[in-house]
Parts: structure tokens; sequence; C-alpha cells
């Protein structure tokens, strides 16, 4: 029952992040482009990255811990399902340019986010 309650805390503070975040960054650049969805989906990338990397390999966290940061907080702060809605609508709209970016930039910028995550969490 405690990973429910860790899961549960975890998941609105990492759905609060997300909204702070992707408001943020529609302020910042615009709404012509899912700026704010893209930087939430590679940050999460880079974090779970780094997280499971050091929690397991380098650090002995407790299980709760891991639940908390990386099913709590960083499952409600990601948000790939928005990502496959803007595109769709990007898609419906006749904005296959800017589709394509989008489903390019965020596979790139995820997958580079895990790898370079991995590798700095096994510095720490």
């Amino acid at each position: 029952m405690k990973e429910y309650l860790f899961i549960f805390i975890g998941g609105g503070l990492g759905a609060l992040a997300r909204y702070w975040l992707g408001g943020f960054a529609h302020e910042r650049f615009g709404t012509s482009f899912p700026f704010g969805t893209l930087i939430v989906n590679a940050l999460g990338c880079l974090f779970i990255g780094l997280l499971m990397s050091s929690l397991e390999e380098r650090f002995l966290a407790s299980p709760l811990l891991r639940v908390f940061l990386t099913i709590g907080l960083l499952g409600g702060f990601t948000t790939f399902s928005t990502f496959s809605y803007e595109t769709i609508a990007m898609l419906r709209e006749g904005q296959v340019l800017y589709a394509s970016v989008n489903i390019i930039a965020s596979l790139a910028a995820c997958l580079l986010g895990t790898w370079f995550g991995m590798n700095a969490g096994k510095l720490l």
C-alpha cells in the first residue's frame, strides 16, 4: 500500500512540473511547435536514464524511492501521449513538415537524453 502512496505523490509532483515547464515553453517559444512537450519528453528520458543507471548500479536505493522517482515523478512528468496527440493533430491540419520534425526531434532527443543520463549515472 505504501508503494501506491509514493506513486500517487510522485505522479502529482511530476504532473505539476510538466504543467509548469510546458507553460514556460509556451510563453517563451510560442505555439507554432510543441516545444514544451519535446523538452519534457527529452528531460524525462535524460532523468530516467540517470536515475535507473545510478540507482541500480551505483547506489542502493530503497524500492520505495525508485518507485516514487521513476513510476511516480517521471511517469507524471513525461508526456508521450500528449506528443502522440499533438503529432496526429498536426497531420490532420496538413502540417506534415512540423509533424515529421516533431517525430524525429522527439525520438532523437529522448534516445540521446536516456543515453547521456545512463552515462552520467555511472559517474555519480
